[in-house]
């Protein structure tokens, strides 16, 4: 398990070293001269300059990626070009609650998920299973940012439950900031929890036709000890890796949902950088999201071999 496990862990480093090279490489992708679209339209050639030096544009992209590479690895991911401020700084402020976002979308997703779609493949054919069926391909069908804007109109504006924006930390209380993430979480839920369901039920329907499961069953063995002891134990591996796949959903549903809700998170810095074209911020928070879906992955990798020792490298 240890040398399988470091293993692992070292073939994420050329693919994080790759995966900096393209973040670093994106303003070198942009069509035209970065810092004149940067400084816009009524810019002087001196605020040209300017920019073009703070982005380090009149040196050799090599020498550029060995220093920006360099500064990465110490925490640095550059100054706002509009604020001023560290990338670094302005990620860690907006970090909290975006984090915690999707914390909450995780755990609320397979603990009703994984439930819905084992009852939906136990029950099948049935009008139960129709059911969870029509509302996952619903669900996965309308965008996250439609079904905020509906919870919003329903729980915010008519039924007056909850509040529609906004943020309030742990430190100001854990309900008051809880009571502030329960719309955004049901919204970004929607399209996570259709897609482990679906691939639950699937998973769990091949495992019941397996000659193991009939087996268990003619030698007397219960429906719960079949489903709990025997099925589910075996659909483990899939269903993990879906929830593995599923965190770039997340990601990218995190940027439109704290937009939609206003809540001051890392993917509402993203959208701001966007509209500004502030390439440093643009940078740090890919770079971020990235490092952040590789080692999800590992984590995914590592769970294999704890769910399934006969997996191999």
């Amino acid at each position: 398990m240890f040398a399988y496990s470091l293993r692992r862990i070292l073939m994420t480093l050329p693919v994080m070293l790759f995966v900096a090279l393209f973040v670093f490489g994106l303003l070198n992708l942009t069509p035209g001269d970065p810092a004149v679209l940067i400084a816009g339209e009524d810019a002087t050639p001196q605020d040209i300059e300017r920019i073009r030096m703070a982005l380090g544009l009149d040196q050799p992209f090599l020498l550029r990626f060995v220093d920006w590479l360099w500064k990465v690895l110490h925490g640095d991911l550059g100054q706002s070009l509009f604020t001023g401020l560290s990338v670094t700084h302005m990620i860690e402020q907006r970090l909290a609650p975006t984090l915690t976002l999707m914390l909450m979308t995780l755990i609320f997703s397979i603990l009703i998920a994984i439930p819905l779609g084992a009852m939906s493949a136990w029950r099948h054919h049935s009008t139960f299973d129709r059911t969870i069926l029509m509302l996952a391909v619903l669900s996965f069908s309308v965008p996250s940012f439609v079904v905020g804007y509906l919870l919003a109109w329903t729980f915010g504006l008519e039924i007056k439950w909850l509040p529609v924006q906004g943020y309030v930390p742990f430190s100001q209380g854990i309900w008051a900031s809880i009571r502030t993430l329960i719309l955004p979480t049901m919204a970004l839920c929607s399209v996570y929890v259709a897609l482990i369901t679906r691939i639950t039920r699937a998973t769990l329907l091949e495992t019941l036709n397996q000659d193991y499961i009939r087996t268990a069953r003619s030698k007397g063995v219960g429906n719960k000890g079949i489903l709990f002891r025997h099925a589910l134990k075996n659909v483990a591996v899939p269903v993990i890796t879906i929830i593995g796949s599923g965190v770039a959903l997340l990601i990218s549903g995190a940027v439109v949902t704290e937009t939609v809700f206003s809540i001051p998170g890392v993917g509402r810095l993203t959208v701001d950088a966007i509209l500004r074209r502030d390439y440093p911020i643009i940078q740090g928070v890919i770079l971020m999201f990235s490092l952040m879906y590789v080692l999800i992955n590992l984590i995914v990798d590592l769970l294999y071999r704890a769910f399934d020792p006969r997996i191999k490298y």
